[in-house]
């Protein structure tokens, strides 16, 4: 029997948590991008402290340098969260690439050696959590998370962020990804390994090269106030998809045809969270505009009220997947 997954990210730990079925001792606690809400994400400190907090996974996110290696950051840019800005040795480093549609301009970590990521030092992208760590902790390597991992005796769960613009730049992640997991004896169906991604060419090719498990991540960009799903670019379609001019969208994926399709290469799906539950408006006094249902004197997608469920996990399930959601945090972040 198959899980239902439901990722729950606090302040103080962020993680997932695992609804087992038979047979299955306990929830399992996934570290997303270690303990974000107390250390800098995607250092070896917050992975740590992740696993010391009760995770069983620790979740890198994964980006290419230079010279090939692959190191756990949440975007190819690093302006957010290191102090490269600081560095005026790498001041020439900032660029403008394209990355999944988007013009954007900052340091890439695709320009730098490892040695000279090494300099840096990570820094917490959110302003309203902790920032006395910053400046502290190295950009850890996804080998150094693995071999952590293994004395931990936590598993990973590494996601290979924006595949399509490293192949773009003749920095393919698979094989790297493989060849560590390989390196480290975890490159089996038995070891404690999650791939996942946002799109589907890569995991399709990871099919063909480990038989360590994988996960569809499902995005969108915000929900309609109709309760669709806002599928506006980048986050409507894989990209993929949208480089291959294949219109299916990531809502079209959780389709029993779509999931069937996902069933032939990955083990599992990682929807957004409003893909699990049928929502409406808060709107008591039947005006039509949406009120402040949590008092925090903003209205967003916190504001609306759950009245079903869309069906997608019993759907998954039916179609042989297992299910996680992603992010539930405490704080203002979605």
């Amino acid at each position: 029997m198959k899980f239902q997954w439901l990722l729950y990210s606090v302040v103080a730990s962020v993680c997932v948590v695992s609804l087992p079925s038979a047979g299955e001792a306990r929830p399992l606690v996934i570290g997303h991008r270690g303990a974000a809400g107390y250390r800098p994400d995607h250092t070896l400190e917050g992975y740590a402290l992740a696993a010391a907090l009760g995770a069983d996974y620790i979740e890198p996110d994964l980006v290419s340098t230079k010279d090939g290696v692959l190191i756990a950051r949440h975007e190819p840019m690093l302006g957010g969260t290191t102090d490269v800005a600081d560095h005026p040795e790498f001041a020439s480093y900032k660029s403008t690439k394209v990355v999944d549609g988007d013009t954007i301009t900052d340091w890439f970590a695709s320009d730098f050696t490892l040695a000279e990521i090494k300099t840096l030092r990570a820094r917490q992208p959110l302003a309203n959590r902790d920032q006395s760590f910053n400046d502290l902790y190295e950009i850890p390597t996804f080998a150094e998370v693995v071999a952590l991992a293994q004395t931990l005796g936590v598993g990973v769960y590494p996601e290979t962020k924006h595949p399509t613009f490293h192949d773009g730049l003749g920095l393919s992640l698979e094989e790297k990804l493989v060849q560590v997991l390989t390196d480290a004896g975890w490159n089996n169906a038995a070891a404690p390994v999650y791939i996942q991604s946002f799109e589907v060419s890569n995991l399709q090719e990871l099919n063909g090269l480990t038989d360590v498990k994988l996960v569809q991540l499902i995005d969108a960009n915000d929900v309609n106030s109709d309760g669709t799903l806002d599928l506006t670019a980048p986050y409507g379609r894989p990209y993929d998809f949208a480089v291959a001019s294949d219109p299916r969208t990531f809502a079209d994926l959780l389709t029993p045809a779509g999931l069937d399709f996902i069933n032939d290469y990955a083990d599992g799906i990682g929807p957004w969270k409003p893909y699990l539950l049928q929502t409406k408006i808060y709107d008591p006094d039947n005006d039509t505009i949406p009120n402040d249902l949590n008092g925090d004197l903003v209205i967003d997608i916190r504001d609306r009220e759950i009245v079903g469920d869309t069906g997608v996990i019993a759907n998954a399930h039916a179609a042989g997947l297992v299910v996680h959601a992603f992010t539930f945090r405490d704080d203002r972040s979605l």
